[in-house]
C-alpha cells in the first residue's frame, strides 16, 4: 500500500519499526519509549520539510487541477489534486 500511495496519491506513507519484538510485554513499554524518544520526536520535526501550497494559474489566480509538478534533480513528479 505504501508504494501505492507514493505513486499514484502523493502520499508517502511509513512504518516505524521501535523493537525487534512485535508484542513486548506490557513492562518493556516504557523502556521502548525511552530508547526512541529523541529519535522519534527528531523525525516529527522534519516531517513538514518541503514544499506545500496551491497551484494557481497565474492570471486568474483561479486552481489548477491536475499540474505536474517537476522537480529538477528528482525523479518523481507531483500531480496535484483538485
Amino acid at each position: 500500500m505504501q508504494d501505492y500511495n507514493y505513486v499514484w496519491a502523493n502520499c508517502f506513507e511509513i512504518t516505524l519499526e521501535l523493537s525487534c519484538c512485535k508484542y513486548p510485554p506490557t513492562s518493556q513499554l516504557q523502556q521502548e519509549w525511552e530508547n526512541n524518544r529523541e529519535s522519534l520526536l527528531t523525525f516529527i520535526e522534519k516531517v513538514h520539510i518541503g514544499v506545500k501550497g496551491f497551484v494557481r494559474d497565474a492570471v486568474s489566480g483561479a486552481g489548477l487541477e491536475n499540474a505536474t509538478i517537476v522537480v529538477a534533480g528528482i525523479a518523481h513528479n507531483i500531480t496535484a489534486g483538485k
